[in-house]
């Protein structure tokens, strides 16, 4: 897959559907639960090497998530798709634009960063930096490329009728809100360490897997380790856990791992 793969350090900032868990007014067994993996901010991860530090979306939850586990510096920021719950907290980029005398560059395909320039308008452009603004710079996803040393590969995926992206980066995969992967797309998924990978909830749902669809793709998929994210307030994480294959385990938030 390119240069010689670096070692990963993956913190998941978020792992819960776009309602959080606990949702609002609900008082069901997983949303009352004293299980802190039951309690789970809106799904994004962040990576770490040696030469750079990124994340993929920004969800509205991003300020608690990163007081809650720390970037001392923001080189880039990858985009899955521009519904809410993943690009709602882009304002607060606007932190390491102070601390970093820079745009930051955001990466996106063509449709979705269209849709960031038409609600984040005032995010984007040339000049100076504004403090008090993000200060972005969009970079259209026309098919891989490197942040400094790290191959990022875009995986076609859908979610439900709409194409959105997922992301090889080294021997990591991330593929979150996904209902279908098309056929063109597992030989970009082959001799994977860690795959992390939308499962919903336990009946099925026409955008995203279910718990039992995304254990059926894992296995095809055959990554060493697979991670399960966006789950709902349907999944209650130590009895779902107990029942999974070896290889696969529902992430949790503040969870990290390392990878290639």
């Amino acid at each position: 897959m390119g240069r010689e793969n670096s070692k990963k350090k993956i913190t998941f900032l978020g792992t819960g559907t776009s309602q959080g868990v606990p949702i609002i007014n609900c008082f069901c067994d997983v949303c009352t639960s004293e299980d802190p993996r039951n309690k789970r901010l809106r799904t994004s991860i962040s990576i770490q090497t040696d030469t750079t530090s990124f994340m993929i979306d920004t969800t509205p939850d991003l300020r608690q998530q990163l007081l809650r586990n720390p970037l001392t510096r923001l080189d880039a920021v990858l985009y899955t798709h521009a519904h809410a719950d993943h690009i709602y907290g882009i304002d607060d980029i606007r932190r390491f634009n102070q601390l970093q005398k820079d745009r930051i560059p955001v990466y996106a395909s063509e449709s979705t960063l269209s849709r960031l320039k038409s609600i984040f308008h005032y995010a984007f452009g040339n000049g100076e930096l504004n403090p008090g603004l993000p200060n972005l710079n969009g970079i259209e996803i026309e098919g891989s490329f490197y942040l400094k040393d790290e191959l990022i590969t875009p995986i076609k995926l859908f979610h439900g009728m709409q194409e959105i992206l997922g992301f090889r980066i080294g021997n990591t995969a991330f593929c979150t809100d996904v209902s279908r992967i098309p056929e063109e797309s597992y030989p970009l998924m082959e001799d994977l360490d860690v795959l992390i990978l939308g499962a919903l909830r336990e009946t099925p749902h026409p955008t995203h897997f279910s718990v039992d669809e995304a254990i059926e793709e894992a296995r095809k998929i055959g990554a060493q380790q697979t991670y399960f994210v966006h789950m709902s307030h349907k999944v209650d994480h130590q009895s779902r856990q107990d029942t999974l294959p070896d290889t696969m385990n529902f992430a949790y938030d503040g969870l990290v791992v390392e990878a290639t």
